[in-house]
């Protein structure tokens, strides 16, 4: 199972630089959470969208996961 986008991508890899876990991953993202702001929604949904997934995924898939971010232009639209 990895149907995960290109900015969940993201995310997770800027949140699983001191969390080689998936667990700490999930941690650090809810943390982050609860410091978001109301007009950060776009934030949080994403959020949100990368924890439900990350919860639905096994040790094992998350360890195959490629975790090097990519900023770049092509596939920044969220695919």
């Amino acid at each position: 199972m990895n149907d995960l986008t290109h900015d969940e991508m993201n995310l997770i890899c800027i949140y699983s630089g001191d969390n080689d876990t998936r667990e700490g991953v999930i941690r650090a993202l809810t943390t982050m959470r609860a410091a978001l702001e109301p007009d950060e929604m776009e934030l949080l949904a994403l959020t949100d969208s990368a924890v439900a997934k990350l919860t639905a995924m096994t040790d094992a898939e998350y360890a195959e996961l490629e975790l090097f971010p990519d900023f770049g232009e092509d596939g920044a639209d969220g695919e």
